[in-house]
């Protein structure tokens, strides 16, 4: 029985902590309006890139650039990160 219990504690503790992790740079509706193709695969040129930071809501570009500085977190999203500071500036 305690095994059971352990187990099932461990599952739920791994559901809470993934939950967690998923932040706004893995949100495909914050960042589909980066990229060309529906994969987000390519992003766009920097004057579309640009348009796209300006047209985001301040409080979702706070939380993208937090993430972008956090390296856990931008390690997924390099190309994004890197042309986020690059484009957009590091606050």
């Amino acid at each position: 029985m305690n095994i059971k219990n352990i187990f099932l504690g461990a599952l739920a503790l791994s559901m809470v902590s993934g939950v967690a992790l998923a932040g706004a740079l893995d949100e495909p509706a914050n960042m589909a309006p980066f990229f060309t193709d529906a994969g987000m695969k390519t992003m766009k040129s920097e004057a579309d890139f640009k348009a796209a930071w300006a047209s985001t809501a301040k409080d979702k570009q706070d939380t993208m650039m937090k993430e972008c500085q956090d390296a856990a977190m931008s390690k997924p999203h390099a190309e994004f990160c890197a042309n986020l500071m690059m484009y957009a500036g590091h606050k």
